[in-house]
């Protein structure tokens, strides 16, 4: 007798998040990195051109205000992964983490909640009321929306 796949097992509500998890992610992989490709296309080396990138993260304070909310996060993220992850059994922890760090944490951390999501088959996901459905819609749609902005530039 064969055994059911972790995907077969797992409550729909589950597969909903993991999907939400999953899209997160994919988006975060095109906003980024369409930037990070258009700024080093403009650059004349990887080394240089790192240089620039983080020089330019300084510029301003707005800039310095996001890329230590960001690195806030990051920090956040990583002890949340490594306390899950070995509550859970996820693999490859620090994998996520310098994935993280070299790709992007927008795109990682989803990535991770997946696999932590697949080592919680057994109950269904937490009970979400629904003012936090519509406070969550409210919030992904401003990030969907400031994104968009930021990625369209001045």
């Amino acid at each position: 007798m064969e055994t059911p796949t972790a995907a077969a097992t797992m409550p729909t509500s589950r597969k909903v998040l993991c999907a939400v998890y999953a899209a997160i992610s994919v988006a975060a992989l095109i906003a980024t990195w369409s930037q990070n490709v258009a700024y080093f296309n403009g650059t004349p080396g990887v080394p240089q051109g790192l240089g620039s990138f983080f020089a330019e993260t300084r510029v301003t304070p707005a800039s310095r205000s996001i890329t230590v909310d960001i690195l806030f996060f990051f920090l956040a993220a990583a002890i949340f992964m490594v306390i899950e992850s070995r509550k859970h059994g996820v693999t490859f922890v620090w994998a996520y983490i310098l994935g993280g760090g070299l790709i992007a944490v927008s795109v990682t951390f989803p990535l991770f909640l997946i696999a932590r999501e697949m080592r919680l088959l057994t109950s269904d996901a937490s009970e979400v009321r629904i003012l936090d459905t519509g406070l969550l819609a409210i919030v992904s749609a401003a990030t969907v929306g400031l994104s968009i902005w930021v990625d369209a530039g001045p």
